[in-house]
């Protein structure tokens, strides 16, 4: 079975999405702006996920974790917890 590594932000608006990203996009550290903006618990980690499957995440999520480029900063991807940034480290 696929697996996938990942670390995410999690934030309560597309536009906060639009200004981590660029942020990120212009050199701040992924993991920095995870651990000063997610609202998810794994901000504390720098958004590291860790390892998972197929049908473990919500549909959009994994949709963009098994399609999208490794190591590119993607999103804004709505689920019901908010909007997301999503980088995928690994995929096998």
């Amino acid at each position: 079975m696929a697996q996938a590594t990942a670390r995410h932000i999690l934030v309560d608006s597309e536009a906060k999405c639009e200004e981590l990203k660029k942020a990120i996009e212009g050199g701040q550290d992924f993991a920095e702006v995870a651990k000063q903006h997610s609202s998810c618990p794994s901000g504390r980690n720098g958004g590291d996920l860790g390892s998972f499957g197929p049908g473990q995440m919500v549909p959009e999520f994994d949709k963009a974790v098994f399609s999208s480029d490794l190591n590119t900063v993607i999103g804004p991807i709505k689920t019901q917890f908010g909007y997301h940034l999503l980088e995928v480290t690994s995929r096998s």
